[in-house]
């Protein structure tokens, strides 16, 4: 048997189902465990459904589905494998197949990625990114970064986004910078406000007091990106970095803004709910309606 030196670094874990929409991930993973200088982790999970169909049947009937999902499992990781290595010969796969739910697996393998790296519309698995799809649940849970792989952008436009919300994303601003330097991109740090709106008023207030509401307000909004970067610019002064901020709606100018990147990076600001953890809308326009790649890095 051949003897194979694995190595100790995190390795960039992409869940593959045999679509073409996975098949595009997995294209996608490869280029970024080659960045890293990571090894490449590639995972089919079982579609929940399809478990389901094994924990009903009788005793002997589950057990010999199960096996023959552990046999597909196998064969579309192995097959996955052997696209990578021959895209990038040198590179560290290692195929995994596992009889888990594609959530389970890959929440599970995250705990202890660089990237995990999932795709958008496929036919179950690990694909599609429809309300209640393994992409969504896995966004709302996973403990580590997670690309999304999505778009349109097909030319390299060697600009990296990282949407932030509040002053305190600076993680994500990080992971912005840590990105940007990576790939010898510019670094656009963007936050969008708008003004709310609070239902139920009568009547509106004055506007001398309204200008004197939205000139505060604007004060603190410019102040979110600049906090958000604040001592990264030195300790990444290869990175062309700027910061702006918009008035309009977030969703929409961070997808605007997704046209001329390569890479949008979000905080993944969670919403804990009855039934678990939830995404934002924002974060959901923007996995939705993204021209690029989205990486969502968790956040307290």
């Amino acid at each position: 048997m051949r003897t194979v030196n694995r190595s100790t670094q995190p390795p960039v874990v992409v869940g593959v189902d045999g679509s073409d929409h996975s098949l595009r991930a997995l294209d996608r993973a490869v280029e970024e465990a080659v960045l890293r200088g990571a090894p490449l982790e590639v995972l089919c999970g079982a579609p929940a459904h399809r478990i389901a169909v094994s924990e009903g049947a009788a005793d002997g009937a589950g057990e010999e589905h199960r096996r023959a999902l552990r046999r597909q499992s196998r064969l579309i990781a192995e097959s996955a494998a052997e696209r990578a290595r021959e895209s990038a010969p040198g590179l560290e796969v290692e195929p995994a197949a596992t009889d888990e739910t594609a959530v389970t697996a890959l929440l599970r393998a995250g705990r202890r990625a660089a990237l995990t790296v999932v795709g958008t519309r496929g036919h179950g698995g690990f694909t599609g990114l429809l309300l209640g799809s393994v992409s969504l649940r896995t966004a709302a849970r996973i403990e580590g970064p997670l690309m999304v792989v999505r778009g349109d952008n097909e030319r390299p436009r060697h600009t990296v986004v990282v949407g932030v919300e509040h002053p305190a994303d600076t993680g994500a601003a990080r992971y912005g910078f840590e990105e940007a330097e990576r790939r010898a991109a510019a670094l656009l740090v963007l936050h969008a406000w708008e003004l709310p709106v609070y239902p139920g008023v009568m009547v509106p207030p004055p506007t001398r007091v309204l200008e004197e509401i939205a000139e505060e307000q604007a004060r603190y909004e410019e102040s979110v990106p600049l906090e958000a970067v604040t001592g990264l610019r030195e300790a990444h002064p290869n990175v062309d970095a700027r910061v702006e901020t918009v008035y309009a709606g977030p969703g929409h100018a961070l997808v605007e803004a997704s046209a001329s990147a390569d890479l949008v990076v979000l905080a993944a600001h969670r919403r804990h709910r009855r039934f678990g953890a939830h995404l934002g809308p924002v974060t959901h326009a923007v996995l939705h309606h993204a021209h690029c790649p989205v990486v969502l890095v968790p956040t307290a």
